[in-house]
């Protein structure tokens, strides 16, 4: 807007006194009561008192990973902070067959809300929409169903967001670099947040030209495939000066892997925003300068979200009567400057 569209100070305060004038008279003339409350319009919104109980049910992949096992630890966390909360929690399967049956079981229980992290959004989703017809609303933690009838809410990470951030610090950090090369050690093709993370790499380094991805590996979100991958990786590609890794237990793989073909002279940046990627960005003695973060407090989250919707009530800080559809978190990127403040928040 320019200068010249603004009011000026003497119009605003000559306005404000007009207004004040007319709201005076009204008040003097008129007959009409003005000491009628507003009707309430805010929302009763879930907080700490305890209320309506409610029995979520909770279904996750098998926790063999330590991003899982920190899903699982903060659900029963946030669960256990509450007394008007029971937590339903399955012991977890990577076989879509399998954890549709653990969680017919908690459909059987009839629990008031289901928080599913499917071993694979797309095949789980037959199971989300099985619930929702039996009545049961689900949250939908992270990996997305293929129908939104499948879920009431969708709360997880930034997939794409993740990748874009990751491409954003390394495409700072090598900008006035000439003939830039980076490579990317992913997680599992198959599944469709690893190409949203590659996507997000890729379409942030295009605002770099002087940068060139020259080599990708898909590792399988383990310390022994991130090793493995990683040391393709080094024989393949004599030079480089950044490489981004999707997952920080992968991640400690590849450094491993690094250490042992002694490479130096170029920047990792990880993915999730484990305790051992925090240890070594604080450290500052390898080659990991930064993660972004995936973080798994979203089961936390996903808790809070379970309880309003089972007391019928909004979340603290919105207006709206109703919890929200979708909850995207945001990928942050720690590194030396703010590692200090994350840290808590480390996964083993």
């Amino acid at each position: 807007m320019s200068s010249s569209s603004l009011p000026s100070r003497r119009n605003m305060l000559f306005g404000a006194a007009a207004v004040s004038a007319t709201a005076f008279l009204t008040s003097c003339t008129s007959n009409e009561s003005n000491d009628d409350p507003k009707e309430d319009t805010q929302a009763q919104v879930a907080d700490d008192k305890p209320g309506k109980h409610v029995t979520i049910g909770f279904a996750g992949p098998q926790a063999d990973h330590g991003w899982l096992n920190a899903i699982n630890d903060n659900a029963r966390n946030r669960a256990g902070k509450y007394k008007d909360v029971t937590l339903e929690i399955t012991e977890g399967s990577n076989d879509a067959a399998a954890q549709d049956g653990q969680i017919q079981t908690l459909i059987d229980k009839k629990v008031d809300v289901l928080i599913i992290l499917p071993a694979d959004g797309k095949a789980g989703t037959q199971t989300g929409l099985k619930a929702m017809q039996a009545g049961i609303p689900v949250i939908n933690l992270d990996r997305i169903f293929d129908s939104p009838q499948a879920y009431r809410t969708w709360i997880g990470g930034d997939n794409y967001g993740m990748g874009l951030n990751a491409g954003r610090y390394i495409g700072e950090a090598l900008k006035d670099k000439p003939d830039a090369k980076v490579i990317e050690l992913a997680g599992i093709d198959s599944l469709e947040l690893t190409r949203q993370r590659t996507q997000g790499f890729d379409d942030a380094l295009k605002n770099y030209p002087n940068i060139k991805k020259v080599a990708r590996q898909a590792a399988e979100f383990t310390v022994e495939s991130g090793q493995k991958k990683m040391t393709d990786l080094l024989q393949a590609v004599p030079e480089f000066d950044a490489f981004w890794n999707h997952d920080d237990d992968q991640g400690d793989g590849a450094l491993q892997a690094i250490k042992q073909a002694g490479r130096e002279g170029f920047l990792m940046v990880g993915g999730a925003g484990s305790k051992n990627a925090f240890d070594n960005i604080k450290a500052d003695n390898t080659v990991l300068k930064a993660t972004v973060l995936y973080p798994p407090t979203m089961a936390a989250s996903a808790i809070d979200l379970a309880r309003a919707l089972g007391q019928a009530k909004g979340i603290n800080g919105m207006a709206e009567f109703e919890i929200p559809a979708s909850v995207t978190l945001y990928s942050a990127v720690v590194d030396k400057t703010n590692v200090d403040q994350y840290m808590p928040t480390g996964f083993k």
